[in-house]
C-alpha cells in the first residue's frame, strides 16, 4: 500500500509503522506518568483540550526532573485516550502491590490451617509427626573405612 502511494520513494512499512509505535507509546508514558505517577499531583487531563493541565509551579517544579515532558505544557495529545486503553493494564502501578507482611496477614485473616501440615505429611508416609535426627540410625551413612 504504501508502495502504491510513494511508489519511488523506497520506503518499507514495518519498519516505519513499528517506529511510529514506539513514539507514540513513550509519548503515552510521559504523559500517562504526568497524570497517573506516584508524587504527581496537581495534574489534570483536559478532556476538551485533550491536553495535561496543572498549575504553572506544578510544570516547573515536575519539568526539573522530566524535561521530556516539556514538550505536553501546550501541545495536546490527542490519542491518550485510546493508548490506555492498550498500554494501561501492562504499565505496573503498584496500586495493588502487597509486602510480605500483607501476604501474611492475608493468610492469617482468612485462617488458613497451616499448623499440621507437617502431622499431615507425616502420616502420608506413614510415619510417626515425633521424629528427630537423635532417634535416627545415621550409621550407614558414616564414612567407611578403606578395603585397600
Amino acid at each position: 500500500m504504501l508502495e502504491k502511494a510513494l511508489p519511488n520513494a523506497m520506503l518499507k512499512a514495518k519498519p516505519n509503522i513499528e517506529s511510529r509505535i514506539r513514539l507514540l507509546k513513550r509519548d503515552w508514558l510521559i504523559v500517562y506518568d504526568m497524570l497517573n505517577g506516584q508524587n504527581n499531583s496537581g495534574f489534570g487531563w483536559d478532556e476538551y483540550r485533550l491536553l495535561v493541565v496543572a498549575e504553572d509551579a506544578v510544570w516547573n517544579s515536575y519539568l526539573n526532573s522530566h524535561k521530556e515532558a516539556g514538550q505536553f505544557r501546550h501541545r495536546s495529545f490527542p490519542y491518550y485516550d485510546q493508548l490506555t486503553a492498550i498500554y494501561a493494564r501492562d504499565r505496573a502501578t503498584g496500586k495493588d502491590a502487597q509486602t510480605t507482611a500483607d501476604v501474611i496477614e492475608e493468610i492469617n485473616v482468612q485462617d488458613v490451617p497451616t499448623t499440621y501440615i507437617n502431622e499431615e505429611r507425616n502420616e502420608f508416609y506413614d510415619s510417626e509427626a515425633d521424629v528427630s535426627l537423635d532417634d535416627m540410625d545415621v550409621s550407614a551413612t558414616e564414612p567407611q573405612p578403606d578395603r585397600n
